[in-house]
C-alpha cells in the first residue's frame, strides 16, 4: 500500500481530504461565450453567502505566464509546444493554488480548465489521447458548467470588442492572414470538439444566447444541487502525486 513519509496511508489521506474540502467548478465555452461574466456573478454570490471562493483563469500560472506570453509574442511556438506550456502552467495552478484551496475547504472557481485544452489543440490536430497523457494524472472538476453557442455567434461577439490575437485566432495552423477570417475557421473546429467534449464527459450545458441574467440563474441552480465527485473514485493518482510531495500540508 502507498504510504507517504510519515508512514500513513495515502488512500486514507485522501478519503480524508475529501471529507471536508470544497467544490471545484469549472466554466467552458468558446470565445465570448459569456463564461467570465458568469464566473464571477457567481462569485459574489457565493461570497454574499458566506463562501470562501478562489478563482484562477486559464494560463496563469506566475511560473509560467511569462515565457507563454514572450513566445507567443515571436510566435515561435509549435503545435505540441504550445500545449506543454499550458499543461505545465495547469499543473503548476493544480499544485499551488486549485488543491490547498479545495483542501482548506474553499470553492474554487475555474475559468477554463482541462476541457479548454482538449477542445483547442484537438482543434490544431493533436490527438485527444496524447493529449490527456500530457495533463495526467488528472484532478477532476465536481462540475463543469459548459456555455454553448455556434461558431458565428463567437465569432460576432470577438468581432465587436477587438482583433484576436494570432494564437486566439488559430494561424499558427490556418494559414489565413486575416485574424478575424482565420478566428471564424479555428472557432468552428473548437466548438466542434467542445460539443463532442460535453457529450463524453457530460458537461451541464447554459445556453450562451440567454439573457445575462437568465445564465446566472440558471448557474446557481447548478451549483446549488452539485455533488462533490469523490476524490478517491476520479482523482486518486492526482492526489497521490500531490499528497507524496514534500511541502504538502499535513492532514
Amino acid at each position: 500500500m502507498a504510504r507517504t513519509a510519515t508512514g500513513r496511508p495515502l488512500t486514507r489521506q485522501i478519503a480524508q481530504r475529501d471529507a471536508g474540502r470544497g467544490l471545484l467548478i469549472a466554466f467552458e465555452g468558446a470565445d465570448g461565450s459569456g463564461k467570465t461574466t458568469q464566473r464571477k456573478l457567481l462569485q459574489r454570490w457565493l461570497e454574499s453567502r458566506g463562501n470562501e471562493v478562489v478563482s484562477t483563469r486559464w494560463a496563469s500560472s506566475p511560473l509560467i505566464k511569462p515565457l507563454l506570453k514572450s513566445r507567443k509574442r515571436v510566435r515561435t511556438l509549435s503545435t505540441e509546444e504550445y500545449s506543454l506550456l499550458h499543461a505545465v502552467d495547469f499543473r503548476h495552478r493544480i499544485e499551488t493554488s486549485i488543491l490547498p484551496a479545495l483542501w482548506a475547504g474553499k470553492t474554487v472557481l475555474a475559468d477554463r480548465y482541462l476541457f479548454t485544452a482538449l477542445a483547442r489543440d484537438a482543434a490544431r490536430g493533436l490527438d485527444l489521447d496524447w493529449l490527456l497523457h500530457a495533463y495526467s494524472p488528472l484532478l477532476w472538476p465536481d462540475l463543469v458548467i459548459y456555455f454553448s453557442m455556434t461558431p458565428e455567434d463567437s465569432q460576432r461577439r470577438i468581432a465587436s470588442t477587438r482583433s484576436p490575437g494570432f494564437y486566439e485566432a488559430g494561424q499558427d495552423v490556418t494559414g489565413i492572414d486575416d485574424p478575424l477570417a482565420s478566428y471564424g475557421r479555428f472557432v468552428d473546429r473548437v466548438v466542434t470538439e467542445y460539443e463532442n467534449l460535453a457529450t463524453v464527459f457530460k458537461f451541464v450545458t447554459v445556453d450562451a444566447s440567454e439573457a445575462v441574467y437568465q445564465q446566472h440563474k440558471r448557474v446557481r441552480e447548478l451549483v446549488e444541487s452539485a455533488a462533490k465527485r469523490p476524490w478517491p473514485v476520479f482523482s486518486k493518482d492526482a492526489l497521490e502525486e500531490w499528497l507524496r510531495q514534500p511541502n504538502t500540508p499535513p492532514a
